[in-house]
């Protein structure tokens, strides 16, 4: 039988349309176009003053510590549950990254969790839409005024999600978007930045422009800084793939309503949560499958790798990781975050590719139930 794959977008003549126009054409005077046509129908897709389209979710993250003056001695909180390029940058800055626990049901960063580690060096709080879904932005808020922590709101995963009305990644200080190949909406790879501070935008375009000033034509720098820009090739499927978003997150939504239907009545199984006033955009369907089975979320991936069908673990959670094994703090982080490693160690993120047909998720969703057994 066919493969499953796990993720993958939806790609249309409009989009190879736009790509093909940019090839031919965004270069000498329109080397631009596609990108500000991009930046700006993004920002007014989200209701925020400024756009800047990057290479990645992570120069995203990156760009932002550093336009918050944000660096060595400073903490940031982080949800021990997401993909390490929320975390990294954190150390790129030279500041402490603290992984604190997640909701049960959202899977997101929790308020009170932030609440806990909150010190007199945390600076900035960076809370993840997993999966496409959102957090409780209010509890979230709340504490970050407090304490007068900035927000950079992970969006990468929840483009077109909305909580209470408002669309994901407009909460934040600023808010960061990734367009890789698996994600809702892709560029291919990419990223992008999006804020309503003047100065953070201004900042940010001269860190990623190797530290030349706005309207510089001399190439004279004025620091050393970075190189995060995207190809007109990237925006160009990026704003086709931006005007059906609709049609891409209804996709999505549909997807998510077959693996329910198919799942419903297994004795103890979760599916992503949507919460009162949130519109989930299910980036990623994934199964919590009830602890008293004893399978581990490697057996399930396996078993279903055995079938021809592609998944992938929920991620592991970060203080869990080698790549933190000497972070200070992080025997505290293990111990205080019993949720991420209940998670962490059930989790599968089932086929979720906007090619999946209803008669794929019927495979799945018979190869489920026969592991779960």
């Amino acid at each position: 039988m066919e493969r499953i794959p796990v993720a993958g977008p939806w790609i249309t003549a409009k989009e190879i349309g736009y790509v093909t126009d940019a090839a031919a054409s965004a270069w000498y005077g329109q080397a631009n176009k596609y990108h500000e046509r991009f930046e700006r129908a993004f920002a007014d897709h989200l209701g925020v003053k400024h756009a800047m389209a990057l290479p990645s979710c992570t120069s995203a993250i990156h760009l932002s510590l550093l336009a918050l003056g944000i660096g060595p001695g400073d903490e940031v909180v982080i949800p021990d549950i997401t993909w390490i390029a929320t975390a990294a940058p954190v150390s790129y800055v030279g500041a402490t990254p603290v992984f604190a626990d997640v909701d049960p049901l959202t899977w997101c960063l929790s308020a009170e969790a932030l609440e806990a580690c909150v010190t007199p060096r945390t600076r900035a709080v960076i809370p993840v839409d997993l999966y496409g879904n959102l957090p409780d932005m209010e509890g979230l808020l709340r504490v970050a005024r407090k304490h007068n922590l900035a927000i950079v709101e992970d969006a990468a995963q929840a483009v077109g999600a909305e909580w209470h009305g408002r669309k994901a990644g407009s909460f934040g200080t600023t808010g960061v978007f990734s367009f890789h190949g698996s994600k809702t909406l892709t560029t291919g790879e990419g990223g992008m930045l999006v804020t309503d501070r003047d100065d953070l935008h201004q900042r940010a375009g001269i860190l990623r422009d190797h530290g030349r000033l706005p309207g510089d034509r001399l190439f004279r720098n004025h620091e050393v800084a970075y190189k995060y820009k995207m190809s007109s090739l990237q925006a160009a499927l990026g704003l086709a793939q931006l005007e059906r978003l609709d049609e891409l997150i209804a996709r999505k939504r549909e997807t998510f309503r077959w693996y329910a239907e198919r799942l419903a009545g297994l004795k103890g199984v979760t599916l992503n949560y949507e919460a009162p006033g949130t519109r989930n955009t299910y980036w990623m369907v994934t199964l919590i499958p009830p602890e008293d089975r004893g399978l581990r979320k490697e057996q399930i991936i396996d078993h279903l790798n055995q079938r021809g069908i592609d998944s992938r673990p929920l991620f592991y959670p970060l203080s869990s990781l080698p790549a933190y094994a000497r972070l200070p703090g992080v025997e505290t982080a293990r111990r205080r975050n019993p949720v991420s490693y209940r998670l962490g160690a059930l989790g599968v993120n089932l086929p979720s590719a906007l090619n999946l047909t209803e008669a794929s998720v019927d495979r799945v969703g018979a190869a489920v139930r026969e592991i779960l057994g």
